[in-house]
């Protein structure tokens, strides 16, 4: 749904107004949060190895929950890496890296991506930082055949969160690039050390072999799921993209970032995120003021939800169609160029 003709656009600085209202964190309300996720964490952990010599297939199952509060620690580092979680750089930039490690997350590096695509979301030219490949009709049809099967794999959700996610956060975060700045370059090195130091401990502690079988499927599953919630932010039927000329910061946010209406203990362990709207208005409200933001103010009133079911249909969805201004899948391409055949 468009919201041009129901709020007012960047000239009504009102907005600023509002989010102005919940950009502040509060110390208590981060510490408990970083408490309640932190602490049964690392009870489930030490559940799931207790459970090891009885039977793996409750250690499996209890890699669920554990998932769900690496996902929610996750949401902490996110917070972090925007300042929004404490009132201190000091201490959000240690408490992130320390929870780099946990998730398996260069902290400096993955913000710095990060931070580009929240520059830059929804730009059609400035596709490629921190976002999903992703291809307009007429890049495909001008693209080569090698190329169009790569990108199809790519897009295929099998490869994309049944593979490329486990793969992206437990192998892909170890190694550095030539265009990486030295600071990021250096997250990439701390976290790996921070990572041999816990899985060596670990190991010692319980054995290589129940470490890995336990914090593997734990990782995967994490993995998995928050590449997901993150493919559904800018994935979906109502999203809007535009080049640059006609990009708009605040329009973006709110019709560019997806409103994912989740059950509530999935909201719990997805620590709001589904409130990407709000986020991408301001990424200096924290995580638990941003389902407050969207109830109390009626900007937000019109913005059209996505739910939990109804994201998975968002799979489907392939290219950019710039004359249709949506997102299409290979099917609808096919049967577009049987059309004007």
């Amino acid at each position: 749904m468009s919201l041009l003709n129901s709020t007012p656009d960047n000239s009504d600085r009102s907005w600023l107004k509002i989010i102005g209202n919940y950009n502040r964190p509060a110390i208590s309300r981060s510490t408990w949060q970083l408490i309640n996720t932190f602490v049964p964490y690392v009870i489930l952990w030490f559940l799931m190895y207790f459970s090891y010599s009885v039977s793996y297939w409750l250690v499996l199952l209890l890699t669920i929950p554990a998932a769900g509060f690496l996902i929610r620690l996750f949401i902490i580092f996110h917070d972090c890496g925007h300042g929004s979680f404490f009132p201190s750089k000091k201490t959000n930039d240690t408490i992130g890296i320390l929870i780099g490690v946990l998730t398996f997350t260069p902290y400096y590096r993955w913000h710095h991506a990060h931070q580009i695509h929240h520059k830059t979301a929804g730009n059609l030219d400035k596709r490629g930082a921190g976002d999903v490949w992703t291809l307009t009709v007429a890049e495909y049809k001008q693209a080569s055949k090698s190329r169009r099967r790569f990108y199809r794999i790519y897009r295929h959700p099998l490869v994309m969160f049944g593979l490329g996610a486990g793969l992206m956060f437990i192998l892909g975060n170890r190694f550095t690039r030539k265009h990486f700045e030295p600071k990021e370059k250096m997250s990439v090195y701390i976290t790996n050390i921070g990572l041999l130091v816990f899985g060596s401990g670990m190991s010692l502690l319980i054995g290589v072999k129940a470490f890995l079988l336990i914090q593997l499927p734990v990782m995967y599953i994490a993995a998995t799921a928050g590449v997901y919630l993150f493919y559904i932010q800018h994935q979906f039927p109502d999203v809007r993209w535009a080049h640059e000329e006609d990009w708009d910061y605040k329009r973006m946010a709110l019709e560019g970032s997806s409103f994912l209406k989740l059950p509530r203990i999935l909201q719990f362990f997805s620590g709001n995120i589904g409130f990407h709207h709000i986020h991408h208005l301001s990424s200096k409200i924290p995580n638990y003021k941003l389902e407050k933001c969207h109830k109390e103010n009626s900007l937000f009133s019109d913005i059209k939800p996505l739910t939990f079911w109804k994201s998975f249909s968002c799979l489907k969805l392939r290219l950019w169609n710039e004359e249709k201004q949506q997102l299409i899948s290979f099917r609808q391409y096919r049967l577009s160029v049987i059309g004007k055949g």
